[in-house]
């Protein structure tokens, strides 16, 4: 199968500079994407593993994933003076704009540790210290300003509404997640921003709390009555179910023989959906449809390596192999009488 007639927009996989990223971008017609989440470090130890203190984030994943089809995506997150220079330089060699992403000196930045169990959908959270992002308040750049895409990570709710607040217009589509720890500590606050947005991404388990529906589809028309247009709701390895409506679409996630560490694989999945939309413009169910099968391609590679190591250097062919391998996964010919 092919691409929606365009190329990829990440300048490392067209073989550029980040620097000439600008006069390239004349060539497409394309929607900006603006994203606001975290950026931090993580200590991450799984059956397989351990890694110390590499980058993650729901801001980095959701950028990173985006790169690859979004021509601007314009970051808003916060850092200690301890992050890494050359991971920034890594931000905008994937076209990724750093304007809003804030390093507060004589700080540190956010951290969290965990231990996966050997399911890999079980994990202990082993370490969180909040740092810098404790009094995150988010800047919005004026070349921000007027984005047509808006991902609002997982943060606390009033950050995100607060977001939404000091945009100048409202853009085309806003996508937002949440975790059970908002659900249970800032219920208010979260119906509140739910009010606002168009999209709400969450796993089965959120999605119950939330609504207190087992059936993922009376959880899901619950969802749409508290204000979001469409849900998502993920499933982790058992893929992810799109509610529009009356509408329903279900994407299984693709087996894969080695699975390293989950953690970013939901910020993948929303980035390279939401990349896919601004990419395309389209916000049509139907189109969703296809953004829903491109993000479970990215959050497919992002859980074979550890933190962001599989999505920094990804090819166009290798990204479309891995679209195909979910279309042969699920299609087949019947005759109804």
């Amino acid at each position: 199968m092919g691409w929606p007639g365009k190329k990829f927009a990440n300048p490392l996989i067209l073989g550029i500079f980040a620097d000439d990223f600008a006069f390239l971008s004349q060539n497409y017609e394309y929607m900006s994407l603006l994203v606001v989440g975290t950026v931090a470090f993580d200590s991450i130890e799984t059956p397989f593993g351990k890694a110390e203190r590499i980058i993650g984030g729901s801001g980095t994943f959701i950028s990173l994933a985006a790169s690859y089809f979004a021509p601007s995506v314009n970051l808003v997150a916060v850092v200690g003076e301890d992050f890494p220079p050359e991971k920034i330089e890594m931000f905008k060699a994937h076209g990724i704009q750093t304007e809003g992403l804030q390093i507060k000196e004589g700080e540190n930045s956010f951290f969290w540790a965990g231990k996966y169990h050997l399911d890999l959908n079980t994990r202990d959270t082993l370490a969180t210290e909040l740092n810098v992002l404790a009094d995150f308040d988010p800047v919005i750049p004026a070349s921000y300003q007027n984005a047509d895409f808006l991902l609002l990570g997982n943060l606390v709710p009033k950050i995100q509404q607060t977001v939404i607040e000091r945009l100048q217009q409202r853009p085309k589509l806003i996508m937002m997640d949440t975790m059970n720890f908002w659900i249970s500590s800032a219920l208010d606050e979260l119906r509140a921003v739910l009010k606002m947005v168009d999209l709400l991404s969450v796993n089965d388990e959120e999605a119950r709390q939330l609504t207190g529906e087992y059936s993922l589809v009376k959880a899901a028309k619950a969802i749409l009555k508290m204000g979001p247009r469409y849900v998502i709701i993920k499933k982790g390895e058992h893929g992810a179910m799109l509610f529009y409506e009356d509408q329903i679409f279900y994407a299984p996630a693709l087996p894969l023989e080695d699975v390293f560490d989950p953690t970013g694989a939901g910020d993948t999945f929303a980035g390279g959906f939401m990349g896919y939309l601004a990419q395309s413009g389209d916000i049509s169910f139907e189109n969703m449809k296809r953004a829903i099968i491109y993000g479970s391609a990215l959050a497919s590679f992002c859980v074979e390596k550890f933190g962001t190591e599989a999505l920094e250097y990804l090819l166009p062919s290798t990204i479309e192999n891995r679209v195909s391998e979910f279309v042969d996964l699920v299609q087949f010919e019947i005759q109804l009488d």
